[in-house]
């Protein structure tokens, strides 16, 4: 049994278990990662179980790789969803150039490459793309998807590594996570925290000092000179949690702990039990999750892209993997509150 990644030690971060291959003489690393490749070795037993070591445990630390726009969203309260990695998958990758073929928006033409960073709430809360649970992600075509391909095997399209890749269940937005982390790569392997999550003020603490103050002109919208950027639109998701028999909003800190969500310490007490909360829907017979709506209009994802649910809904590919539309209210079905809960 062999650890993959230059600089991982067996056992190192039991929130980050390695990623690891039987290796032998008649199965190299580079075998390996040709396999990965191949649309040929989806259903292998032993690619398969090389994957499924590819762990996601409470608190392991999750990386998105964004564009510059994207970071705009986050900085204005977009929350974690699509295609992403465990962060442990992607540490020797440190050049912009390496992390920009990673980018969900299909372009990587930046001296600069941005990502959002935080710690899981829930292993519930990821998918393997083209797994049962997203069987449709792998035969989508090229005229309508946005990025990379999906190969099928569990693994990131590339030419010299072997990384494993999630999605959000079922496409969802996942609440962010204190002490989220927006981060900038520039050449010369340097990665520079810009902003951090502050859940009780719902924004964004900036971190980034006048060295790479620079760095933030490159966002749209973004002033250099601001120090807390408070996020101006309610994402789709949000936690709730109990103590006794009220329910209040929650927040969540992996690995352990998990509160009520309140401005001053004395009353942020931990909460009981814990779910993430949003809205469903079917439109079409396509389930979606309900991101907006007023009292005609609903913004919508779909929960499981494939052919036939967006040759039905017209749903437009945004980025890598997450098609929405927007639907007249009064044609949705089964509209209901979902509550997702977590095993505390």
């Amino acid at each position: 049994m062999t650890v993959i990644g230059e600089d991982s030690e067996l056992g190192a971060d039991p929130l980050d278990p390695p990623l690891m291959a039987p290796l032998r003489r008649d199965l190299s690393w580079q075998q390996v990662q040709s396999m990965s490749q191949s649309v040929s070795y989806r259903e292998d037993a032993g690619l398969r179980r090389i994957r499924a070591t590819a762990a996601i445990r409470r608190g392991t630390r999750m990386i998105k790789v964004l564009s510059a726009a994207q970071v705009a969203g986050h900085l204005g309260g977009w929350l974690p969803y699509g295609f992403c990695y465990r962060a442990c998958d992607l540490a020797h990758l440190r050049e912009p150039d390496q992390l920009a073929l990673l980018r969900t928006d299909g372009a990587g033409d930046s001296s600069v490459t941005f990502a959002l960073r935080w710690r899981a709430v829930d292993p519930i809360d990821y998918e393997v793309p083209a797994s049962p649970a997203q069987p449709g992600l792998a035969a989508l075509p090229a005229h309508s998807r946005v990025g990379a391909m999906v190969l099928g095997t569990g693994f990131s399209p590339s030419t010299d590594d072997l990384i494993p890749e999630y999605v959000t269940a079922g496409f969802a937005d996942l609440p962010m996570p204190a002490n989220a982390q927006l981060l900038a790569y520039v050449p010369g392997g340097d990665e520079v925290v810009l902003y951090t999550y502050q859940p009780e003020q719902h924004g964004w603490l900036r971190l980034a000092g006048p060295r790479w103050r620079n760095l933030l002109g490159e966002i749209p919208g973004a002033s250099p000179d601001r120090e807390y950027v408070p996020c101006t639109a309610a994402g789709s998701a949000r936690l709730v949690g109990r103590i006794d028999d009220k329910e209040y909003e929650a927040v969540a800190d992996p690995p352990g702990e998990f509160r009520v969500r309140a401005l001053t310490r004395a009353a942020r007490y931990p909460v009981q039990t814990l779910s993430r909360r949003a809205e469903q829907a079917m439109w079409r017979g396509v389930a979606a999750w309900v991101l907006q709506r007023d009292e005609t209009w609903a913004r919508l994802r779909l929960v499981r892209p494939e052919v036939d649910g967006i040759g039905t809904t017209g749903a437009r590919c945004y980025e890598r993997g997450v098609y929405e539309a927007w639907a007249p209210v009064d044609e949705l079905a089964d509209h209901h509150i979902a509550d997702i809960a977590y095993s505390l």
